[in-house]
């Protein structure tokens, strides 16, 4: 209990989500799963997860994978991908070995499910974390370590599971208190401006404040929009807020 008590104070402190990241696929790897695929998206429609880029997305899994994986937009068509929308909690992966004997796959989930074959990810558990918006959806992949089958993994999460859904919880709450520094991280200057316009200062009173040319502000301020790929600056306060990129507290 107490190095449970350990690794959640070590959580709940991390200052950044790379330190969080490291603790949790540590933490995991001591249950047997070695390889983590964490996704969560704000732009969530009735046909589609939202832009790539926008996702907070986090992996310890080989560049390899990635690239097929979600870069090359398997995940669309993944089963525990379908799962993890339609549901809430923990599902073992029996549930798409028992799907795919009863012969209830679609082909392009037998397409990803011969992918993950091929690159050792065959057992495993997902968490599906439960969404506060019809916008937002999150989960984990917990794949096992090469060679262990499902059977091993059930019995883990027979002794483990609870613990494993409240771990993974928790790293997914404590992830969205912390600046993301994914493709849409801004450079300082860029969140400064931002955080004068969500202060409700003009390009004029922010060139004053920061002893710059409003031409410059404006500058920083169409930078911002590009890097977050946004077409207002009210829109790019937003996006950088869901980042909690705005008011951030410096180490």
């Amino acid at each position: 209990m107490s190095d449970l008590i350990d690794y959640l104070n070590a959580a709940t402190n991390a200052r950044s989500d790379q330190e969080l990241w490291n603790l949790h696929t540590e933490r995991m790897k001591r249950y047997g799963f070695d390889r983590l695929l964490y996704g969560y998206t704000r732009y969530r429609t009735v046909s589609s997860l939202g832009d790539l880029d926008d996702m907070v997305l986090l992996s310890n899994h080989t560049r390899e994978y990635m690239d097929t994986f979600m870069s090359g937009g398997h995940y669309q068509q993944g089963p525990m991908v379908r799962w993890a929308l339609e549901n809430d909690g923990a599902c073992s992966w029996r549930w798409m070995q028992d799907l795919a004997q009863a012969d209830m796959l679609t082909d392009g989930e037998k397409m990803v499910i011969a992918f993950n074959q091929s690159m050792d990810v065959t057992a495993g558990y997902t968490v599906s974390f439960r969404s506060v918006s019809h916008r937002t959806k999150g989960a984990i992949a917990l794949t096992a370590k090469p060679g262990m089958t499902q059977d091993e993994v059930e019995e883990i999460w027979a002794e483990h599971g609870d613990e494993l859904t409240a771990v993974n919880n928790v790293m997914h709450l404590k992830l969205h208190t912390l600046p993301y520094s994914g493709a849409r991280a801004l450079t300082k200057r860029q969140r400064e401006v931002l955080q004068w316009v969500g202060d409700g200062k003009t390009t004029q009173d922010i060139a004053v404040l920061l002893n710059l040319t409003a031409a410059t502000v404006e500058k920083h301020l169409r930078l911002a929009r590009e890097a977050l790929d946004v077409e207002t600056t009210a829109q790019a306060v937003l996006k950088a807020a869901f980042y909690n990129q705005m008011f951030v507290a410096e180490a």
